[in-house]
């Protein structure tokens, strides 16, 4: 029998890319000499779409394919995906939940402390020499006695909050709406939980609902001596004004995984020694990268042989 025909937008981990090859006949776009001819001639065969989020798969881009059954996600977050739409066509969207949760809760913790310590200037500060001529300066922050502000408490929010109340931190959060069986104080907006805390960590997807949901009004809630952690999607972020809020003085520092634009130079950040910046390197283990490719072949072989997928978003359930 012929292979199902899927269609790969991407570039995708050598995990990923040799077992899609061996289950299936796999259109690599990015391969292509024109990519758009390559669709006109493939597009009705095509049953299934592997990205990670290197373009957008978005309604116009889906409807090129009439007999799509699965457009099957590398990450948790899936931003990059009209996943509303492929709902309406029942399409299957699927992400790679679970298998990041605790890589991405250590990063996140990781990053705090650095932030918060100045690890990585008082690395610097060794590296340069400059110990010979005097202790690095006493830091400002310090973990003992600060509070942790979570906005999103999915199932990394969560694994964070662990991490943080192992280390003595009162734990509060904000999301769309109160959790039930969660003890946290619960805060109805960003706004909100900034005036409760002096930490907030960023954990909420990309998209039109959180664009720029951080700015100016919660920095300057946040307060002097207020630390942002961004390990969610650098769109929540409004990064001008963050770095504003930096060079004056409104919030003290700031840790970021993730980036408006990327991959970046973000210069002015860059210029600030006591911001902390990783390249998104969150889930960047090949432990955890080879768990997150396996569920992207898994949701396609189980999806296409006719069965339910593993992890379907919620915008497009599987009964």
């Amino acid at each position: 029998m012929p292979q199902p025909e899927i269609v790969m937008v991407g570039p995708m981990p050598p995990l990923v890319t040799e077992q899609l090859d061996a289950g299936f006949t796999v259109h690599k776009l990015w391969l292509a000499d024109d990519p758009d001819a390559l669709i006109g001639e493939i597009s009705e065969r095509i049953v299934g779409i592997a990205t990670a989020g290197h373009k957008p798969v978005d309604a116009s881009f889906m409807d090129r394919f009439p007999n799509l059954r699965i457009v099957s996600n590398f990450g948790v977050g899936y931003d990059s995906v009209d996943a509303a739409h492929a709902g309406t066509r029942g399409v299957v969207v699927t992400n790679t939940p679970d298998v990041l949760t605790e890589e991405v809760a250590d990063t996140a913790y990781g990053l705090m402390l650095m932030t918060v310590r100045e690890l990585s200037a008082a690395e610097r500060y060794l590296r340069d020499g400059k110990w010979l001529d005097g202790a690095y300066p006493l830091t400002r922050g310090s973990l003992q006695n600060r509070s942790l502000g979570i906005v999103g408490l999915g199932r990394i929010g969560k694994a964070i909050a662990r991490r943080a109340e192992a280390s003595g931190m009162a734990v509060s959060y904000h999301g769309r709406s109160r959790q039930s069986d969660v003890a946290y104080p619960y805060y109805a907006t960003a706004v909100e939980l900034a005036r409760a805390v002096d930490t907030l960590m960023i954990v909420v997807p990309g998209g039109a609902d959180t664009q720029h949901m951080i700015g100016r009004e919660v920095f300057e809630a946040l307060g002097p001596e207020g630390i942002v952690i961004n390990v969610g999607r650098g769109s929540v972020v409004d990064e001008k004004a963050l770095i504003a809020a930096l060079k004056d003085g409104t919030i003290l520092s700031a840790g970021l995984d993730v980036f408006e634009t990327e991959p970046c130079r973000p210069d002015e950040l860059i210029a600030m020694d006591r911001v902390v910046l990783l390249p998104h390197v969150g889930s960047a283990s090949i432990h955890t990268r080879a768990r997150m490719g396996q569920l992207v072949v898994d949701n396609l072989v189980e999806t296409l042989a006719g069965r339910k997928p593993l992890s379907p978003v919620a915008e497009t359930p599987v009964g």
